[in-house]
């Protein structure tokens, strides 16, 4: 009987990309606290291939900063003025119903 080794052999790897909150990773470990924060504003979106051809094209993006500031790596809580503005909007939405 063989006993297994913690030794692994890899011929070939490849890794296209790595994002985010993402990783690579070989032999023991012990990942603790990931964060990842991203912001994409696109407005049109992609584009690929041969030949295209894009005319009179018109895009709007509206973008509402509050996301963001509820997204803030660096505050720990979300902000008590704002706590108070969304119970009350809440408050207010249901009223309505």
């Amino acid at each position: 009987m063989s006993v297994p080794t913690p030794t692994f052999f890899i011929g070939s790897i490849r890794i296209n990309s790595v994002e985010g909150a993402s990783s690579v990773n070989f032999g023991n470990n012990w990942l603790t606290d990931f964060t990842s924060y991203k912001k994409h504003n696109q407005g049109l979106g992609n584009i690929s291939g041969d030949h295209n051809d894009i005319q009179g094209l018109r895009s709007l993006l509206n973008d509402s900063d509050i996301i963001d500031m509820i997204n803030d790596p660096d505050e720990q809580a979300v902000p008590e003025w704002l706590q108070q503005f969304l119970t009350k909007k809440l408050k207010e939405d249901d009223d309505e119903n």
